[in-house]
């Protein structure tokens, strides 16, 4: 153990603020859409915008990316998003993959769970990579599009006055202030947001008393990359301890404060060092280690009612706060940014009316409730907030010793992709035996791809982009025209639109992408047959699925996109 505190094995680069060009003391272009917030859901909101081709404006006010522990799992949905934009490589290649954990009760291991991971995945349940390098991951691409995205850093929002056409901020720089105008604002700012609080908007729902000090440290292991959970461990008695393995031997550690601890005295060195050696020798890890990084953290389950404000939308913690357990704040924050990037794009565009983006808050609030339920249960066992949980929790981690049974009780309920199956853009559908139904996202399976520069191993999210595509089931690829004519009805609209067979043999014609069903499992999997359309949204999630013949799969799909973009 070395007491003298280490750096983080990464170098942030430094930006310099920078003013527009100014008149009278304000930003001479107004701007069709500004992102407050550099973090990861600000960034994937640019980037989703510049996917489709719309110009954003991104402010920050620090000088870098993020310094500290924050965020440091990202999960398979979030990584399928990242993918297409166009940031996925050094997520896959920094970050360490895992697929379950363990979770102990003092000496005895009660359970062991693993999250789903079959032959038909592409990408793992779980990555862990500190937020410093999922930002610095998605600045990367941010700056490959900088001609779309127009990244302003050490920049303050300081006011904001909105209106029926707008906003206008007033914005602060070591280099003098100066007011902005934007037809849409994103915020995207944090738990504490200032364009929230502007609006006089608050978070409702509950905050936990139960107390976490959050520990980095760095430690060369050859330990595997899993969750581990301690509850009433031997180093640390009557609390519950959280580790996780990151890259670059860095080392996560989240440990419960007892009822009663002074916090300020909790987060002194000299009383974290050695309930961390304490856990250390507990675990059999003998090497020498370094303390990076002490914080202490609360739980919280709050969300916005609403996230669209007139002109004015909020996305991750400015419009959520979900408990840790469960890995579902950054993750939840980049599935809002995902929703909201193409339905702002298409509104800003003319391709849809602004009613889209309530769909946006519709669903994303759906969404939350939905990891907040997930997250209270795990908080309130991870952090019992009263005498009766407390013993309740007891009970059952008594009995996971020889009972099965109970374990499920004490899994963490690992975040994962929600199906918005009350959402207004979903169409009237037909029934289906299988098969991801309308407002789920797309179930991933293997298949050949087929196009002009011949065929090779992909899977179906591969054929996802930022655009509506038609899935169309067929024994040989071919199309009939009055699906064919799908494309050319929705180009004459300029809808971005693609359609795409799915074969179940190779594909005669290599002109159009399609993809062949190789394993035999896409079919059934889907609950296809020849004559099946599946109709998906630029986020992969389903709009609306059908039987029959080709006339009226054309007009349910018409049908489908109209009542969408209407919404």
């Amino acid at each position: 153990m070395s007491a003298e505190f280490q750096p983080y094995p990464f170098e942030a680069r430094q930006y310099a603020a920078r003013l527009p060009e100014l008149e009278d003391g304000r930003d001479a272009q107004r701007h069709v859409v500004t992102i407050v917030g550099g973090g990861p859901v600000g960034f994937a909101i640019a980037l989703g915008l510049a996917k489709h081709g719309v110009r954003s404006v991104l402010i920050e006010a620090d000088e870098s990316v993020c310094y500290g522990s924050r965020a440091i799992c990202i999960s398979r949905r979030s990584l399928e998003i990242i993918e297409r934009l166009g940031a996925l490589e050094g997520f896959l290649a920094k970050g360490l993959p895992w697929t379950g954990g363990r979770s102990f009760y003092r000496n005895d291991e009660v359970l062991h769970f693993t999250m789903p991971q079959d032959e038909n995945q592409k990408l793992p349940p779980m990555v862990n990579l500190a937020q410093y390098h999922i930002e610095q991951f998605l600045l990367d691409a941010a700056e490959r599009h900088a001609d779309l995205i127009d990244i302003r850093w050490r920049t303050k929002v300081t006011a904001v006055q909105h209106d029926a056409h707008g906003a206008t901020l007033a914005l602060s720089t070591p280099d003098g202030d100066y007011t902005a105008r934007t037809d849409w604002l994103v915020a995207a700012d944090g738990g504490r947001s200032t364009v929230r609080e502007a609006l006089g908007l608050k978070l409702k729902g509950t905050s936990y008393e139960g107390r976490y000090v959050i520990v980095d440290i760095l430690l060369d292991s050859t330990r595997p990359t899993e969750r581990l959970a301690y509850f009433d461990p031997a180093s640390n008695p009557g609390s519950t301890v959280l580790v996780h393995k990151q890259p670059d031997n860095v080392w996560r550690i989240d440990y419960q404060l007892r009822d009663g601890e002074d916090a300020d005295e909790a987060i002194r060195p000299e009383n974290v060092m050695p309930r961390v050696q304490n856990l250390l020798d507990m675990m059999g890890e003998k090497a020498s280690w370094s303390p990076i990084w002490i914080t202490i953290y609360k739980a919280n389950a709050l969300t916005l009612e609403r996230y669209r404000h007139g002109r004015v939308l909020f996305a991750g913690d400015a419009a959520h706060l979900v408990p840790i357990f469960g890995v579902r704040g950054a993750n939840s924050g980049i599935d809002d940014a995902d929703n909201l990037a193409w339905k702002l794009a298409f509104v800003v565009q003319g391709l849809a009316g602004e009613a889209l983006l309530d769909s946006y808050s519709d669903e994303r609030v759906y969404a939350a409730r939905e990891n907040l339920s997930y997250g209270t249960k795990s908080t309130e066992f991870m952090a019992p907030p009263s005498f009766a949980f407390d013993l309740m929790r007891t009970a059952v981690l008594s009995l996971a010793r020889r009972h099965a049974a109970v374990r499920s009780l004490i899994n963490p309920r690992q975040t994962s992709a929600i199906a918005y199956a009350a959402s207004p853009l979903n169409a009237a559908s037909d029934a289906f035996a299988s098969g991801p139904a309308p407002g789920a996202v797309l179930s991933e399976c293997p298949l050949t791809i087929v196009d002009r520069e011949g065929s090779r191993e992909g899977h179906l999210t591969d054929l996802i982009a930022p655009r509506f595509t038609a899935f169309y089931f067929s024994e040989d690829g071919a199309t009939p025209a009055p699906v064919a004519a799908l494309e050319t009805t929705l180009a004459e609209r300029a809808l971005p639109f693609a359609l795409t067979p799915l074969a179940q043999r190779p594909p005669a014609d290599a002109a159009r992408r399609s993809g062949w069903d190789h394993t035999g499992r896409l079919f059934p999997m889907y609950g296809a047959r020849p004559g099946t359309l599946y109709l998906v949204r630029p986020d992969g999630h389903v709009l609306g699925r059908w039987h029959g013949a080709a006339q009226t799969l054309a007009a349910h799909a018409l049908a489908a996109l109209d009542q969408a973009l209407r919404s």
